[in-house]
């Protein structure tokens, strides 16, 4: 039996897991989700959770990884590992190996200033065409500017910037500040893969390599990143385990899923994300879609809402009812709810960027405004707000044929049954699981395996 442990250290909590890969686990994508299921047993797992906040001491990263591991059974019997993990989190380290000051998350959004800065001085064509990416404050290039400008004295210290799975994948080898590690400081010996790199901002997904003049202008210097590991590349940690690239969580849910091209994930949690397996880069000037790499050798074209599954929270309140009751009244209703239509943007919306917009009722009348009506209403117009993000995807030309609709909000019955009507096109819902570590697993059996 040859056991391979995946991580996934999100935003909320760490999750691990440790397989049997000699069962069945598939070490490389799938192209359907019946070969995606053959995932091999799950052996053990443990859950650490993570504090809440958009700016967190990494230290509660590394405590919450450990004691994960830990309930998970340790390491001690297992052959090879990955992580992946939130995307885009600023992690500055000094010379010495220190992370110089808290890590800002994806979802701090003070960069906001930083990210129109920088449109301004390269212009949002030269750096879709650079990166794949149009700034906002969610990638770490925004949070790299605001750092320069808002705290020089903690930028000119900066010696290395890293990624949350980056910072975490080092820790695990052995490396950090030299009290805290055997293997001490080494800076370059700090990986990553393709997909965490090209949500950064200043990493070009065409040539596969950093555009340091992204960075020196972010910054105001150069410094140590990681070494982009190619998908079935690996490192050793200091007990001569091998160790896979791990990934960003997008890809690595992905993987995990087995998706392939032609397929789009459709995530709906309190965010909604939209996310495609395509064989070519995809360019988008506007910023609608980030064009992200996959943790497979190819491209993940990105698009994300923030209104999903808190709609249906929103008009449940308002309903009085639970989940299940908003899901039977919502099928209970006619499509198109007699033209009763709800508009969303409940905190402003991403896709389309409208960030001070607020959701709106209309086609109400007599006939129209009944619980059911409303209750339909709430899921079209959240399924429609991710819909969009599905023709963005498409009017750049990447195929799409089938939808794996995932996250909290893929448990509503109702939500399942509505969305092929949406999306325009099949929807098949897999068993919840720990995607993004089993995607991460699934990189430790391809590398326990060459």
């Amino acid at each position: 039996m040859t056991l391979v442990m995946g991580v996934d250290s999100s935003t909320q909590s760490c999750k691990v897991v440790v397989m049997d890969a000699s069962t069945g686990l598939s070490t490389g994508a799938s192209t359907g989700l019946s070969a995606g299921a053959a995932t091999g047993a799950v052996v053990r797992q443990g859950r650490a959770s993570h504090p809440d906040g958009t700016e967190v001491d990494t230290a509660a990263w590394w405590t919450a990884l450990q004691a994960a591991i830990a309930e998970a059974g340790g390491l001690d019997d297992v052959a090879a590992w990955a992580i992946g993990g939130q995307q885009h989190g600023m992690v500055a380290l000094d010379a010495d190996g220190r992370v110089i000051r808290d890590a800002l998350l994806w979802n701090d959004t003070r960069s906001s200033g930083a990210a129109a800065d920088l449109i301004a001085e390269f212009g949002a064509d030269e750096l879709a065409r650079r990166t794949g990416l149009v700034p906002v404050a969610s990638f770490t290039i925004t949070k790299l500017r605001w750092l320069r400008d808002h705290e020089p004295d903690n930028a000119a210290r900066v010696a290395a910037v890293a990624l949350p799975h980056d910072w975490l994948t080092w820790r695990l080898r052995g490396f950090g500040p030299p009290d805290e590690s055997p293997r001490g400081p080494v800076l370059e010996e700090l990986v990553t893969d393709r997909s965490d790199a090209s949500g950064t901002g200043y990493w070009n997904p065409e040539t596969d390599g950093y555009d340091r003049d992204l960075l020196v202008a972010a910054l105001g210097h150069d410094a140590v990143l990681p070494r982009v590991l190619a998908p079935d590349e690996w490192v050793l940690d200091d007990e001569g385990r091998r160790v896979g690239p791990g990934a960003g969580d997008n890809a690595g849910a992905a993987l995990g899923l087995g998706a392939g091209p032609g397929d789009v994930v459709v995530s709906i949690g309190t965010s909604g994300t939209v996310f495609a397996v395509s064989e070519t880069r995809t360019v988008d000037p506007t910023g609608t879609v980030a064009g992200f790499a996959d943790a497979d050798g190819r491209f993940l074209p990105l698009v994300a809402t923030l209104n999903a599954a808190r709609v249906l929270d929103a008009i449940g309140r308002v309903l009085g009812v639970d989940h299940a009751e908003l899901s039977r009244l919502a099928l209970a209703a006619e499509r198109g709810a007699a033209g009763l239509s709800l508009v969303p943007y409940f905190e402003g919306e991403r896709t389309p960027n409208l960030p001070d917009a607020t959701a709106s009722l209309t086609g109400m009348t007599l006939a129209s405004t009944t619980r059911e009506n409303l209750a339909r209403a709430a899921v079209e117009g959240m399924l429609s707000g991710l819909g969009a993000g599905l023709d963005a995807l498409r009017a750049l030309g990447v195929p799409l044929e089938r939808g794996l609709l995932v996250g909290g909000g893929a448990q509503s019955e109702a939500v399942r049954a509505i969305a092929p009507l949406v999306l325009g096109i099949p929807v098949e819902v897999p068993a919840p699981g720990e995607y993004v570590a089993l995607g991460a697993a699934r990189q430790a059996a391809r590398v326990a395996a060459v």
